[in-house]
């Protein structure tokens, strides 16, 4: 083989190693097909690890991880474990140790796919949001004054700096050059002036100077919300900070079908990207094969994307599409297929492409 890539593997908690497994099985059709290794390497971290080493992500992980290609995550949240301790243990401390400052969600409704949107086609969504990564209110400023009193004060900071910024805005420009040369700046300039007259200004800098051929737009983040329902097609790549960008980019999913196919990235361009699906682990599911796996299927084709081999991420997109046709439903349960009859539909396209 011709070319080879190093993946560190986290399958996670609950229906987490289900919906690995059938992405693997898809990773290694696809690899075998187009000549090029995926050296897989697997680490056990998660719910089940917690409870018996009491240990999260040691920082030593962290400096392993530092060494791979890329990181291919389940799904992160245990039933028996206290909700967030591990998604910040885990998947948040991962984001900042290897300065992922983007998350990149494509929203993109395929064909055959039901959108709850009346009337919108594949034609009308196909939109990618943008969202910083490692700043804002998820940077961790703040504290607690006179707690427990009648005069608790609590006070969450939102940071953003010029570099944060910049580098996202950055990202978002070069990725609307590829597609359809549009960004939308989604922020609240009316109330949060300070952080978000420090996003439209270099947002206007670096197109102004360095990207004269590019449309820009800008929207309050209310309004974007009712746009993504009412006039999706309006968009190409829509940026933000962290937060608005964590609630839009869940409203943008929903309008694709759903978190069953909903796909993520956590991204370094200069370093090591995490990818994921979104749907979260689905305890209840665990073990009964009847989850959907088209999210993680999809985060793979992500991370096959952004490490540069392209055929082969189309050639994954498509084998989804050709699958996704043949579901009854993309819930759980429902999509007249087990978990790993999905993952073969896919893995047999893909071998037919």
């Amino acid at each position: 083989m011709s070319k080879s890539y190093n993946i560190a593997v986290i399958p996670g908690d609950g229906t987490g190693p289900e919906v690995v497994e059938e992405g693997v099985k898809v990773l290694k059709t696809v690899s075998s097909k187009y000549g090029v290794e995926f050296k897989l390497k697997y680490y056990g971290f998660g719910g089940e690890h917690y409870k018996k080493t009491g240990e999260i992500l040691p920082d030593s992980a962290i400096e392993e991880l530092k060494d791979f290609d890329a990181i291919y995550l389940g799904a992160i949240g245990h039933p028996d474990i206290e909700p967030g301790l591990l998604e910040r243990g885990i998947v948040l401390k991962a984001r900042f140790a290897l300065d992922q400052y983007i998350n990149l969600r494509p929203v993109k409704l395929l064909p055959g796919v039901e959108s709850p949107l009346k009337d919108k086609t594949p034609a009308d969504i196909d939109y990618v949001v943008v969202r910083e990564n490692t700043e804002g209110f998820y940077a961790g400023a703040g504290g607690n004054f006179k707690t427990d009193t009648p005069d608790e004060i609590s006070v969450q900071t939102a940071i953003n700096t010029r570099k944060g910024v910049e580098r996202c805005l950055r990202y978002a420009f070069k990725l609307a050059a590829r597609r359809n040369k549009k960004v939308t700046l989604a922020g609240k300039t009316n109330v949060m002036t300070y952080a978000f007259g420090l996003w439209a200004k270099v947002f206007n800098e670096i197109g102004e100077k360095d990207y004269p051929e590019i449309e820009r737009d800008y929207g309050h983040v209310d309004a974007i919300c009712m746009w993504m329902i009412k006039n999706p097609e309006w968009f190409d790549v829509i940026v933000t900070e962290n937060m608005f960008g964590d609630i839009i980019s869940d409203i943008g999913a929903i309008t694709q079908g759903g978190l069953g196919v909903a796909a993520g990235g956590n991204i370094n361009p200069e370093g090591v990207s995490m990818f994921e699906s979104i749907g979260g682990s689905a305890p209840k599911y665990t073990g009964r094969n009847v989850i959907n796996p088209i999210a993680s299927i999809c985060s793979v084709a992500m991370m096959i994307d952004t490490l540069g081999q392209e055929e082969m991420g189309k050639a994954i997109e498509t084998a989804v599409i050709q699958t996704t046709s043949k579901l009854k439903s993309l819930s759980a349960g429902k999509m007249g297929y087990s978990t790993s009859e999905v993952g073969d539909l896919v893995a047999e396209a893909i071998r037919n492409v």
